[in-house]
């Protein structure tokens, strides 16, 4: 019993050694470490590798900067602030300190007037007749009012005194007068009519007078009918020539040419033609036209800008300037007692008044070439010599440039203009 106790003790331990053993030498001997440097050789490589990419595009980006760079200038012009009530005279044409120009369009407007206003009425027709003399060489005499009867049996009666010429060979002699009806009333409106003298009747004359009416006669009328007070006739008319004023004004300002201002006030309708309208019709509606003629006057602009600030800014070195919203200036013109004949008038005197204000003109393409390749910290030496710079802000990109560009296309100037 004993032995066999001794045998299986040994049995038991030495498995558990070997296995120790086995699970610990293949690990020291059988895979041996290798040496430090051997395991570190990869990663290096590859930390140079990413080295050497990541400077390359730094290197590739830093060139297209230079190549790529731009440069943006915001300027901040000269201004200032100027109350303007200033008389002033201006020459047609090229001559004297300020020049103006005329501009001429004519048109017409229409439009028609609805009325509720009726009463009575007593019209006479109206028209115009051609008289004839085939009696003999020697012209006639025909007074005032001298009565013509009509083929219609109406009789009518001529507006003026008139002589008609006598004959020449074997053609009567002719001329036309204005006739109206002897009563009032639709009767005597009529188509084309031929005539006789009246008086001449029962005399060889009779026969050898005649006449023809040249169209037909109208606007005869008795009775109560729509009409149009003088009062509405005029506010009418009133509204009419102010449309036409400022639709000619449009159309005028359309062909401005360059380097010239015309001011609201300084265009004129003149020439107005108004079409009668019948004072009274069968109707409520009467039709309404009128034709006139504007007249405006065109200032040269940069003459008037140059003499605004010569006369409003002390020390004005005669630089270029314009004046801002110099259309909205109030623009009076002086005229005489007498009137003007505006198409014909060489010299005009003139009031022109409100606030505005003297901008001075940055050379741009000057600016841009003065900046052409200089470094960036000259850009303030260069503002220094244009007295008509406030100030102005310089962008660079890339921003670690320390010059600026050599070609103006990558040069963008901004001058701050008021609006």
């Amino acid at each position: 019993m004993a032995k066999k106790l001794v045998q299986d003790m040994i049995k038991v331990h030495r498995p558990v050694i070997n296995k120790v053993r086995e699970r610990e030498v293949p690990e020291m001997d059988t895979h041996p470490e290798k040496p430090v440097f051997q395991r570190e050789r990869p990663r290096k490589t590859r930390f140079a590798f990413w080295g050497v990419a990541i400077v390359s595009v730094l290197f590739f980006l830093f060139a297209l900067s230079y190549l790529f760079a731009k440069v943006t200038v915001t300027i901040n012009p000269k201004m200032e602030d100027v109350v303007l009530n200033e008389n002033l005279s201006a020459s047609k044409g090229n001559t004297g300190e300020l020049a103006f120009d005329l501009i001429v369009i004519s048109g017409e407007e229409n439009k028609t007037i609805k009325t509720t206003e009726e009463k009575d009425f007593l019209e006479r027709a109206e028209g115009t007749v051609i008289i004839y003399n085939a009696f003999g060489a020697k012209s006639q005499l025909l007074s005032i009012d001298t009565r013509l009867e009509g083929s219609n049996g109406k009789i009518y009666k001529t507006k003026k005194q008139i002589y008609v010429p006598g004959m020449k060979g074997s053609t009567p002699g002719s001329i036309e007068v204005g006739v109206y009806a002897a009563e009032p009333g639709e009767e005597y409106n009529s188509e084309p009519l031929d005539f006789k003298i009246f008086g001449f009747r029962g005399t060889p004359k009779y026969e050898k007078f005649y006449a023809r009416s040249k169209g037909s006669l109208s606007g005869g009328f008795k009775g109560k009918a729509p009409y149009i007070s003088d009062s509405e006739k005029a506010k009418r008319v009133g509204e009419l020539k102010a449309a036409l004023q400022e639709k000619l004004f449009k159309k005028a300002t359309d062909q401005i040419p360059k380097g010239f201002v015309l001011f609201k006030n300084a265009a004129f309708l003149n020439n107005i033609d108004e079409e009668s309208i019948p004072v009274a019709g069968a109707n409520a509606v009467f039709p309404l036209k009128i034709k006139g003629t504007l007249y405006g006057f065109l200032l040269d602009e940069e003459r008037l800008n140059k003499k605004i600030a010569k006369d409003k800014i002390k020390d004005y070195d005669g630089g270029p300037v314009y004046l801002a919203d110099i259309k909205n200036l109030n623009f009076s013109l002086m005229v005489g007692p007498s009137g003007m004949d505006y198409g014909s008038t060489t010299a005009i005197n003139f009031n022109l008044s409100g606030k505005s204000k003297v901008v001075w003109k940055v050379d741009e393409n000057k600016f841009t070439a003065d900046l052409l390749g200089k470094a960036k910290k000259d850009f303030k030496q260069i503002l220094l010599s244009y007295p008509n710079i406030v100030s102005a802000d310089l962008l660079i990109s890339p921003f670690w440039k320390r010059t600026l560009p050599d070609k103006k296309k990558n040069i963008e100037v901004i001058v701050n203009y008021p609006k």
